[in-house]
């Protein structure tokens, strides 16, 4: 990784304004709110991100260890434990106890979660085919590289937040 950019470089600031806005865009333009209607409901019936975070994860083994899930998601147990309480109380993953050690907590998607899960994934290919149309084929790689590097980017600073 390289030195921190020196922001008192005038090229170097507006390009930092024009990501921190598009950040600010992403996160909370009022498109991005319909978008998240649209993927995930709206009213009663609607799948709150966090709840979706867990069924993306759920989606990926048939069951997990608690402490595993906790991990996958980035958050501490307790966080992890609401989560699922949330998808368990819509009917979208079940608990068990682990085969091995009946202490241990096992979460697993239900059917209902599944047929929830894949009708949110045909309308996220259909946003993500449409968004990608807006680069080049030989931009899309570069894209995914540079967001990958920016989540990492991101990660490490909370990282080193952390240690102190």
């Amino acid at each position: 990784m390289t030195e921190p950019v020196d922001l008192h470089d005038r090229a170097a600031f507006d390009l930092a304004i024009r990501i921190g806005t598009s950040w600010v865009e992403i996160r909370r333009g009022a498109s991005v709110v319909a978008l998240r209607d649209h993927l995930f409901g709206t009213g009663d019936d609607a799948i709150e991100l966090g709840m979706m975070d867990t069924l993306d994860l759920l989606a990926q083994q048939p069951a997990w260890r608690m402490t595993e899930l906790a991990e996958a998601l980035r958050v501490d147990p307790s966080t992890a434990t609401r989560a699922v309480q949330r998808v368990v109380a819509a009917g979208l993953a079940e608990r068990s106890t682990a085969a091995d050690d009946g202490r241990v907590v096992m979460v697993a998607m239900s059917a209902v979660g599944r047929a929830r899960h894949h009708e949110v994934n045909l309308r996220r290919a259909r946003v993500m085919s449409h968004l990608l149309s807006a680069f080049e084929p030989d931009e899309r790689p570069v894209l995914a590289d540079y967001l990958e590097r920016f989540i990492t980017a991101v990660d490490k600073f909370v990282t080193d937040l952390d240690a102190g």
